[in-house]
């Protein structure tokens, strides 16, 4: 049994975020420190990060056992979290130096507690403006009111500190002393929320007394679009609440976030705690340390807010829960999604995965009685489904070049004629996927990868949108140096906005594609512009399906239907099938109806056809058999090892050595596949080689693989990866 407390001089275990594979023996500080404890130690010449992991091994001479140096201003890691690191990082295969790395991933948690000069938008604007100027309001603006300080403002908006500072004089931005962590506001859950519908108080009742209950549970909330999911699972939060416990909302994307914030400040009267990639560094050190003390009520964040100290979790929300961005796909390997159901039943909190959509991962573990299913089978309100309709590519008279069809294009004229918005959606950034010469017929490629580089005409750049190397538009071929002969070939959505610009020459038109919004505030603004109704067609990816409400929104027109269908993934047919359902649903989300209008090639693939009927149900099933006569995930297993090197044959030699020593593997009666070069073998010019492993559902695989991976002998140019439960086969 470990005491909970440790006196002074006692031999202490500290686990560090420094990749060292063991624990580290120091003494505790004078007076002691307490079991989970984060506290800095000294490591050669630095000082870093550690937490007490328990009591010190005393295998070394003791004249050498350094002390601990201190103990930090934090909650220390409560039993449950630490139980949570451990359970997550065996799951993955991840040292555990890796994962307390995720869990510690806020600035300056080293720093005492002090003052801090901060600095916010200020009430009057400068007397002249100056670029500079301008990029501090719009960093200010961008982040809604955050508190930054100096550096972080300054670096920011790519501006002197003497720029920041001459604003302060003017009024145009406050500076303010203030305790560096601060609690927040509290959530107020006597507020009255929206009148729900007598479906949807039936739902919100039934997971909100789980919630009142206790203990661990998982719902999978499946709603058509539009049926007011947000509105359910809020009531459940209240509940949380309410109860003295803590909740967690994950969300796909930081696009998504303002939006769902201003609905919960109208719901509670107070902001929730964010946390994600645009936050503040400040900010993200108090959301840590306020959510370790149990001063954080609300956490709204990306998959990363799973790995904070909460004192007290009771709920985890993941929304849009099918979302492939919850799955880390560099680092540490992860889903956001498995974890938060991992996270809950060690904590004793409920989860709720909402989905209009669901994966097929959740559909089969509620199918199976696993998860609790709740269905909102209408919209909310006047609210109607959209008609859904292929347009038969093989039967339209389309001209070369050219990408909407005449069918398509008589339906957006109606809709404008009538004052509504239409959505074109193409799920292809830029402007062309390929840019090939006329002359020798080379096709442009990045120089670090065996990637097409993609034109991004609107920002005269093309792009590798693998490594994310860009390059100015060339005037002759790379490669045969003939100008005037390089040609864009197959449709993006800039290209797309071309043709919207000569069919539609009236329409006022909007591109919304994550590439070319330089600030949230941009992204931001945009979204508004199109509930507001100032926009006539809005050009789109996949960022347009996510959960997004535009009203006046009553056509969808797929560009091409068939696109996500190439290919062998896996799942291929559920994330079209996915994809496009959630697009439709931005049709008809307020009183006249949405028509969704689906171009392709194939209108009789059952894909296509389980899409336009809705029979979503006949869809899974269909899906889930074909899944399990195949043995393939959720009803079996598939773990990949990707092999990367700087030198090709190394890689493959690597992948060579394993698929002979196969001995851990066959123990499970697991198939191995590879070695084999990755779809896109070279990135960040390092070469890829892939291995898949197959096994049945109950096997111990993670225990085989880390013997099997073990023996590859250590190489300092070779990387080695393994991904459990891969959703990305690149």
């Amino acid at each position: 049994m470990e005491p909970d407390f440790y006196d002074t001089d006692d031999l202490v275990a500290v686990l560090t975020t420094q990749p060292l594979d063991r624990l580290l023996d120091y003494r505790a500080p004078e007076g002691g420190c307490a079991q989970g404890a984060f506290v800095q130690v000294p490591l050669g010449p630095r000082q870093v990060l550690g937490v007490i992991w328990g009591p010190g091994q005393g295998n070394f001479d003791p004249a050498k056992i350094r002390p601990v140096t201190r103990v930090l201003d934090a909650a220390p890691m409560r039993d449950e979290m630490r139980e949570f690191l451990i359970r997550a990082g065996d799951y993955t295969l991840t040292p555990m130096t890796q994962m307390l790395r995720l869990a510690t991933r806020a600035p300056g948690l080293s720093d005492p507690p002090s003052m801090q000069k901060v600095y916010r938008l200020g009430d009057t604007d400068p007397d002249r403006m100056t670029d500079a100027r301008r990029r501090v309001l719009n960093v200010l603006n961008d982040y809604g009111g955050l508190s930054f300080t100096l550096k972080e403002l300054s670096d920011m908006a790519g501006a002197t500190s003497s720029v920041v500072k001459g604003m302060v004089k003017q009024g145009a931005v406050r500076e303010e002393q203030a305790p560096r962590d601060t609690p927040y506001p509290p959530m107020d859950t006597d507020r009255r929320g929206n009148a729900l519908t007598d479906g949807q108080a039936e739902a919100a009742g039934r997971i909100a007394e789980g919630v009142r209950r206790g203990g661990y549970g998982t719902t999978l909330l499946r709603g058509v679009t539009g049926s007011g999911k947000t509105e359910v699972y809020l009531e459940a939060i209240a509940a949380c609440i309410a109860a003295g416990r803590q909740a967690l909302v994950l969300l796909p994307e930081i696009a998504l976030s303002e939006q769902f914030l201003a609905r919960v400040e109208q719901r509670f009267g107070a902001k929730p705690v964010e946390w994600h990639s645009g936050v503040t560094m400040t900010e993200r050190r108090r959301a840590w340390k306020m959510v370790g003390q149990g001063a954080a009520q609300l956490v709204v964040g990306a998959r990363s807010a799973l790995f904070l100290p909460f004192r007290d979790l009771g709920l985890i929300v993941v929304d849009e829960e099918h979302d492939t961005s919850y799955k880390q796909e560099d680092g540490v390997l992860y889903n956001a999604r498995d974890m938060s159901v991992l996270r809950a039943s060690i904590a004793g909190a409920r989860v709720v995965l909402a989905s209009a959509t669901p994966s097929l991962e959740t559909w089969a573990n509620a199918d199976a009685g696993k998860y609790d299913r709740v269905d909102l089978d209408a919209r909310f309100g006047a609210a109607v489904l959209p008609e859904m309709r292929a347009i038969d590519m093989r039967a339209e008279d389309l001209s070369p070049g050219r990408w909407i069809s005449p069918s398509l294009a008589r339906a957006v004229t109606a809709r404008m004629e009538k004052g509504e918005q239409s959505l074109l959606f193409l799920n292809r950034r830029g402007y062309a996927p390929v840019t090939v010469c006329r002359a020798c017929g080379e096709q442009i490629g990045c120089d670090h990868c065996d990637a097409r580089m993609v034109e991004h005409r609107f920002l005269k750049r093309l792009v590798c949108h693998q490594c994310g190397e860009t390059k100015p538009l060339p005037e002759a071929c790379p490669s045969c140096k003939v100008e005037g002969k390089l040609a864009a070939v197959g449709p993006g959505v800039e290209r797309l906005a071309e043709e919207v610009a000569v069919a539609f020459p009236e329409a006022r038109a909007a591109v919304l594609s994550s590439d070319l919004f330089t600030s949230a505030r941009a992204l931001k603004q945009a979204i508004a512009d199109i509930a507001e109704g100032d926009i006539d067609i809005v050009i789109g990816t996949q960022l347009v399906a996510k959960g997004h409400n535009f009203p006046r929104l009553t056509l969808v027109g797929v560009i091409d239907a068939d696109l996500g269908l190439q290919g062998s993934d896996l799942r291929a047919a559920e994330r079209t099938f996915q994809l496009m359902r959630q697009v439709a649903g931005r049709a008809g989300r307020a009183e006249t109806p949405g028509e969704a209008l689906l171009q392709t090639h194939q209108p009789d693939h059952p894909v296509i056809r389980a899409i336009l009927t809705g029979d979503e149900e006949a869809f899974w099933s269909a899906e889930a058999e074909a899944r399990r006569l195949a043995g393939m995930p959720p009803y079996g297993r598939l773990a990949a090892v990707i092999l990367s090197a700087t030198d090709e044959a190394a890689a493959f030699r690597a992948g060579q050595d394993l698929a002979r020593r196969t001995a851990p593997l066959a123990a499970i009666s697991a198939q191995v596949f590879g070695p084999a070069p990755a779809p896109i073998a070279r990135v960040r010019g390092r070469h890829r080689v892939r291995m898949l492993v197959k096994a049945d559902k109950g096997v111990a695989l993670q225990a085989a693989m880390a013997k099997w991976v073990g023996q590859l002998r250590p190489d300092r140019d070779l990387r080695v990866a393994v991904d459990i439960d891969p959703q990305s086969f690149f």
